[in-house]
């Protein structure tokens, strides 16, 4: 799919065009709602908001190649909109006037340096498709679920549930190291 044609023929008004930008993208955006544990109709409401957001924005997204990165942000603010109204998150301004002294301690960096290359250990154990795919996703910025699904040949929808299974994995192959490390 020609992705920055879609998002022109859409803001021109093509109905194909949005359609087929909403097949793209769709799972994308429920894959996000469902990583912020929202109920059915919460999650339903974030993907429609982000929807109606781009139609408002839609003349005015400049680099429609980054589409997917685009609708991924804003399906992110749009859960965290919904989590804080439902009382589940705090709201920023709490988080900052509860937030802990940010100096580093004195032996942080030795402390982080040591987790990194035990958590790295680990994460060589894990099979090749999850350490690939969480590679991919490591990237600062982090790249579209579009781009990923090129780059590793698996459908857009299957990224955040491999993902969720990779990454649980993973948590369970730290847990049982530091099992073992405990015995030592």
């Amino acid at each position: 799919m020609d992705i920055p044609a879609s998002v022109a023929a859409a803001a021109r008004g093509d109905q194909a065009a949005w359609d087929a930008l909403v097949r793209q993208f769709n799972g994308l955006l429920w894959s996000i709602a469902r990583a912020y544990r929202l109920g059915d109709a919460d999650a339903a409401d974030a993907v429609q908001c982000t929807w109606i957001k781009l139609v408002e924005h839609l003349d005015r997204i400049t680099e429609p190649e980054r589409l997917a990165g685009w609708l991924a942000t804003t399906a992110r603010h749009e859960c965290l909109q919904l989590l804080r109204r439902a009382g589940r998150l705090p709201e920023p301004a709490e988080e900052i006037a509860d937030s802990p002294d940010p100096a580093p301690e004195v032996d942080h960096e030795l402390l982080v340096g040591e987790r990194n290359a035990a958590l790295w250990r680990v994460f060589e154990r894990l099979p090749d498709r999850c350490r690939q795919l969480l590679r991919v996703l490591m990237a600062s910025p982090p790249p579209a679920y579009a781009e990923v699904a090129l780059a590793l040949d698996m459908p857009v929808g299957s990224i955040g549930p491999i993902r969720q299974r990779c990454l649980g994995r993973l948590k369970a192959l730290v847990r049982g190291n530091e099992l073992l490390e405990g015995r030592s």
